[in-house]
């Protein structure tokens, strides 16, 4: 019957909470020449760096943004049943595969006028996968900073291709990105990795930067690895993005796999990261500590110290748990020292009432106020993070310096178990978690798709594309009903003044993913 190619520029705004912007895009129709009916939308953003979107409309304002696959860029691959419906283990599931159709939506609140809105391919085993068991020479990298649960991902990728699909040929590179060209590769059995899952850290290796996309692929290429599963946080996202580029563009058969790692929880669309739990409850007995050790002498003040480059997750789930904090600084939330509503009177005032207090500041809080009493200049790590000030160390002397004029006699003590906390194996969730993840990853790559990152949306774990995990981070949303449960736990003040509140509020998402339920559009045919 024939498809008729049709290309088109589209121009849409992107409501984002910073500012608005207007991009271009080059879209693809391919369509039925008979009926004339849209089958599939392909949109990439003109920049050579950026991964192509699909974009598959449906009725009610369904969007669809859909993960490359092989077939998209592949002409003429076999297909095979997959192996799971041979394996005893999966004998007792009532329904094998996932259906094609199955899709899983962004936004879960909606109202009865509402567009259905951005959904994402629903993660799981498909009836076929585009390797043979035999054929797949897989490998896995970390990078980035540690994070609980990391050898809990590399062991169910493992354990998964091995037992599930029969694969017996998994590579672990040494050392992050660089390690494709620096290191030795590690070979990963199931015996191997039998107990690492016990242990923090990553048995690979990690580190920040390295990332030279053409020497990666070609790496890949010389070794004959045709599945590359990534676990990292946003950058390292950015870097798999551009190796799958640079893989498509060479028109290789490698599906690059992603699982989002972060222990600050700020990684956007996503439910969580893995990781999150273990922090916030390991966060716990620094909070304890800190409490014993304030309320076991007059004007006792203790300070904590956590996670929280950008966003506030830790330090505000910590919070909500514990119960026995009277503060939480978070990066989202700006605070101020002096003045009446300031950090300083309300020490004060809980100095006076309880005798006593506990303060928990995430690392990236109050950096601004640091920042012009130091006159730092800003600098970057590896992987572009800026590099903070220590706001803990610092905030300590302030507070003593404060009440040392009042002469008002205080002990402080400040606790910093940033570093212990990531370093921790995971707890049961999250070892459950990582399994899900990694589960899902690998039925994704066997199933042929490519240039993708799972996890869980509203519950449900999906496939989602690489440009939606790295466009922006995740944060605290100070005008969410959450915030406010904090602030009531706390009793503190909100240090927000009424203009700061009214420029909060109007920094809202879009209601529905990238385009704000609406593309504004101009189109013109080539």
């Amino acid at each position: 019957m024939g498809t008729l190619n049709l290309y088109f520029q589209i121009q849409t705004r992107y409501i984002s909470p910073s500012s608005p912007s207007f991009n271009t895009f080059t879209i693809s129709l391919t369509t039925n020449r008979k009926k004339f009916n849209c089958s599939r939308i392909s949109l990439s953003m003109g920049n050579p760096n950026d991964t192509h979107t699909k974009l598959v409309p449906g009725a009610a304002g369904f969007l669809l943004q859909d993960v490359p696959h092989f077939t998209d860029y592949l002409d003429h691959l076999p297909s095979y049943p997959n192996p799971l419906q041979n394996n005893p283990a999966y004998s007792v599931v009532e329904q094998y595969f996932v259906d094609e159709d199955d899709t899983v939506t962004e936004k879960i609140v909606v109202h009865k006028e509402s567009a259905r809105g951005v959904h994402f391919r629903r993660a799981g085993p498909r009836q076929k996968v585009y390797f043979k068991s035999d054929d797949v020479n897989a490998c896995i990298v970390t990078c980035g900073g540690l994070c609980p649960g990391l050898n809990t991902v590399i062991r169910e990728i493992v354990c998964g291709l091995y037992h599930m699909y029969g694969v017996r040929k998994v590579l672990g590179i040494d050392g992050g990105y660089k390690g494709f060209y620096a290191k030795n590769t590690i070979t990963l059995t199931p015996k191997f990795v039998d107990d690492i899952h016990k242990r923090g850290g990553t048995i690979l290796g990690t580190s920040r930067g390295g990332h030279d996309s053409v020497k990666i692929v070609d790496r890949i290429q010389d070794r004959g690895i045709n599945q590359v599963y990534i676990i990292g946080g946003d950058g390292t996202h950015k870097g798999a993005a551009v190796i799958f580029e640079e893989i498509r563009r060479r028109g290789l058969k490698v599906a690059v796999a992603g699982i989002p790692k972060t222990i600050d929880n700020d990684i956007p669309v996503i439910d969580k990261s893995f990781g999150f739990d273990t922090a916030v409850e390991e966060a716990q007995r620094a909070i304890k500590a800190a409490h014993v050790e304030s309320e076991s002498i007059g004007n006792g003040i203790g300070l904590v110290k956590l996670m929280g480059r950008y966003c506030g997750f830790i330090a505000m789930y910590a919070t909500l748990a514990s119960r026995d904090v009277d503060c939480c600084l978070i990066p989202e939330s700006p605070f101020y020292l002096e003045g009446k509503g300031g950090l300083y009177e309300y020490i004060g005032k809980q100095l006076k009432q309880n005798g006593h207090m506990v303060i928990v500041i995430a690392e990236g809080a109050g950096q601004e106020l640091l920042s012009e009493s130091l006159q730092s200049v800003d600098q970057q790590d590896a992987s572009g993070n800026k590099l903070l000030q220590d706001v803990g160390l610092w905030i300590s002397h302030k507070i003593k310096e404060h009440f040392a004029k009042k002469k008002m006699p205080i002990n402080l003590k400040y606790i910093d178990p940033t570093y212990m906390i990531r370093a921790i194996p995971s707890i049961a969730s999250d070892n459950v978690y990582c399994t899900l993840l990694a589960h899902g990853a690998v039925h994704g790559a066997m199933a042929g798709y490519t240039g993708f990152t799972v996890g869980p949306v509203n519950g449900r774990h999906a496939y989602i594309p690489f440009n939606r995990i790295i466009e922006k981070q995740n944060k605290v949303v100070i005008t969410d009903r959450m915030w406010a449960r904090l602030l009531s736990s706390t009793n503190q003040p909100s240090f927000l003044k009424p203009r700061d509140i009214a420029e909060a509020k109007k920094e809202k998402y879009p209601a529905n993913g990238i385009l704000d339920g609406k593309i504004v559009k101009t189109m013109s045919m080539n």
